[in-house]
């Protein structure tokens, strides 16, 4: 992604979920970025291009052990 694109996705992300999360992007590859919210790690947006159709999404692991409290 792009950054324009990578802002147009967090401006909505924000909107939506919470003004504090920040979308980084990777290194590794070009079709996704990390979600984090202040400084912890929360998600992974991926781009998905499937006949002309630009589409995200979000995936969120939550850990059994993070639930225990």
């Amino acid at each position: 992604m792009d950054r324009e694109e990578v802002q147009r996705v967090e401006a909505y992300l924000k909107e939506k979920l919470n003004p504090d999360l920040k979308l980084v992007t990777r290194k590794e590859t070009d079709d996704s970025v990390e979600v984090y919210l202040g400084t912890e790690f929360v998600a992974v947006v991926y781009k998905d291009t499937d006949e002309g159709e630009v589409s995200y999404s979000v995936n969120m692991t939550v850990l059994a052990e993070d639930l225990e409290g």
